[in-house]
């Protein structure tokens, strides 16, 4: 355990259950963990131990909300798998070419991209919020793959924020799935990448394990009620969490990219 005060371990807690929730409904928890991790720990701490340890504690909440959407709603768990080990796949390739390349230029864009799947999703108030009437097509299964997986995979090992709300609406998109659902299969996916890169940062003792373990206890906690909440309430409130949570990443990375 590093050298930090009880009051920082509990704030660090609190920001673990709370972006346990985020994650399970939508996504995006990174946004609020890593940061929290980044600002807790003590001065002059690499930051691939915050990166790692922010692995170690993601990827639990992450199982948690994927047994506990799996048992309730109608997952395709195998092709989830699939699309997982492309993922996989792909974040390892990205990961690969981020340390000879500028990331700085790419956050613009996926700024823009991002502005513009916010605004789909406004206009049309049915995406997500029901099912395709049969089941999803090996051509939608193959795309799913390919882009959920490969794609946004590779954005992961690149880039990362915000992956667990891409694959939401890839997934709702491709697959014809509600937000719920999309949800759920993207816990599936993303325990997958988490398990690749905490892989990873564990081989380069990059893992502050003990202070990982007590903030996991939360990030699970809140991950499965994050996941009751999303079942309970529906794909209506999945979209208002999905759009909440897209505008803060191009807030968090529009003051990256001009002010930080």
């Amino acid at each position: 355990m590093p050298d930090i005060t009880l009051t920082t371990v509990v704030l660090l807690c609190v920001a673990a259950l709370a972006a346990g929730w985020i994650d399970a409904v939508v996504g995006g928890g990174g946004l609020l963990l890593l940061p929290a991790l980044l600002l807790g720990l003590p001065a002059g701490t690499p930051a691939a131990h915050a990166l790692g340890t922010n692995k170690a504690v993601a990827i639990v909440g992450t199982t948690g909300a994927a047994v506990t959407y799996a048992r309730k709603a109608p997952v395709d768990v195998r092709t989830a798998v699939r699309i997982g080990l492309a993922a996989l796949a792909g974040s390892s390739g990205g990961a690969f070419l981020a340390a000879g390349m500028s990331t700085e230029v790419l956050k613009p864009v996926i700024m823009v991209v991002l502005l513009a799947v916010a605004a789909f999703v406004i206009l049309r108030p049915a995406f997500g919020a029901a099912p395709a009437p049969g089941p999803a097509t090996r051509r939608q299964i193959l795309a799913a793959i390919g882009l959920a997986g490969l794609g946004i995979g590779f954005y992961d090992g690149l880039i990362g924020p915000g992956t667990g709300t891409f694959l939401v609406l890839a997934l709702t998109a491709l697959l014809h799935l509600d937000l719920v659902t999309a949800s759920a299969t993207a816990k599936i996916v993303n325990c997958c990448t988490n398990a690749g890169a905490l892989a990873m940062f564990a081989w380069q003792g990059a893992v502050l394990w003990q202070l990982g373990a007590l903030m996991a206890v939360f990030n699970l906690a809140g991950g499965m009620l994050g996941a009751r909440t999303a079942l309970k309430r529906g794909s209506g409130f999945v979209r208002v969490v999905l759009l909440t949570v897209v505008f803060a990443l191009v807030a968090n990375m529009a003051y990256e990219q001009w002010v930080g």
